[in-house]
């Protein structure tokens, strides 16, 4: 016999104070698209291994659709909703645009958040250094030559 439990859990998403009730042990991707309609976040494999659910948790990156939402109570969650500053995209938002690193795009929004996690991490990353930063976000149309150019020019862009 299960027990139905919901706790409300707060968090800051995007800069914005937000409140949930839901399952603990329910996904922070589930609640991101699903109670909160950011949907910019992809649910791709549901293991953590693609990089689609990529989010930034106190900056650092985490794979939303592994990730129990009580964690994220009282801490700061940025989506890829969250990166641009009213009509200016982050810089390597449009890095990816101006290389034309996407091509159907469902990997994008991880792809972005695993670069700024990377470059805020390590400013003037290696091509290696890049390589692995990127590393466990898959891009199913294997755009990965135009998805380095734009974590490189990103880099130029913020002078790192």
């Amino acid at each position: 016999m299960g027990v139905d439990v919901a706790i409300r859990i707060r968090f800051n998403v995007n800069g914005r104070e937000r409140t949930a009730t839901t399952d603990p042990e329910r996904s922070l991707l589930e609640v991101l698209r699903e109670d909160l309609g950011l949907l910019g976040t992809k649910y791709g494999c549901g293991e953590g291994q693609c990089g689609a659910c990529s989010v930034l948790l106190e900056g650092k990156r985490v794979f939303s659709c592994r990730l129990p939402a009580e964690r994220v109570e009282g801490k700061s969650v940025v989506t890829i909703e969250g990166l641009a500053q009213g009509d200016a995209l982050h810089p390597v938002q449009q890095a990816f645009l101006d290389e034309g690193a996407f091509q159907c795009g469902f990997c994008t929004a991880g792809m972005i958040i695993a670069a700024v996690a990377l470059l805020a991490e390590k400013p003037k990353p290696t091509d290696a250094q890049i390589v692995a930063g990127m590393n466990r976000n898959i891009c199913r149309c294997c755009s990965y030559p135009k998805i380095i150019q734009a974590v490189r020019r990103a880099d130029d862009r913020k002078g790192g």
